[in-house]
């Protein structure tokens, strides 16, 4: 059991930064160069999209799996490895507290200005969200891809 529970925190927190890492990589400068009205817009739909229940599974078994295997005992684990896997966890944490305070805002005040009364010109609505959008995504990917590395060292006998 042990040993399952430190695969799925691997599988997940790898699947988790590497979806951020994708973002930040090729998503984002590729959106970059959209006009505002394009840009506004796929955000917009893209933010829909993402919060579903694969990404929910993948998003919470990033914090869960690492937990978990911190409580179950595993035979030849040093404290080392105990220590990479509680590194991990707070890694993960903190990710999903940059997340909820502040890429969920951002997301949610480009979606409220989609239609909001007077209309935000997509050109503002860009301004407040891109820079800032980016910012916190980047550490909350440094954050996972640091989260996996741990985990990785941790599983690695």
């Amino acid at each position: 059991m042990a040993a399952l529970l430190l695969a799925l925190a691997v599988v997940s927190t790898g699947l988790y930064a590497g979806f951020y890492l994708i973002f930040l990589t090729g998503i984002m400068p590729a959106l970059a160069r959209l006009s505002d009205e394009q840009f506004t817009a796929a955000m917009r739909r893209i933010n829909e999209k993402v919060p579903r229940a694969t990404f929910l599974l993948v998003f919470l078994g990033a914090v869960g799996f690492p937990a978990a295997a911190l409580f179950v005992p595993v035979d030849g684990w040093t404290t080392a490895d105990r220590w990479l896997v509680l590194a991990a966890l707070v890694c993960a944490i903190a990710g999903h507290l940059i997340t909820a305070a502040g890429n969920v805002p951002l997301n949610n005040a480009l979606a409220a200005s989609e239609n909001a009364a007077p209309p935000v010109p997509d050109r503002d609505a860009r301004a407040a969200f891109e820079s800032r959008w980016n910012a916190f995504h980047l550490v909350r990917t440094l954050l996972a891809l640091a989260a996996f590395a741990c985990l990785v060292c941790a599983a690695t006998p």
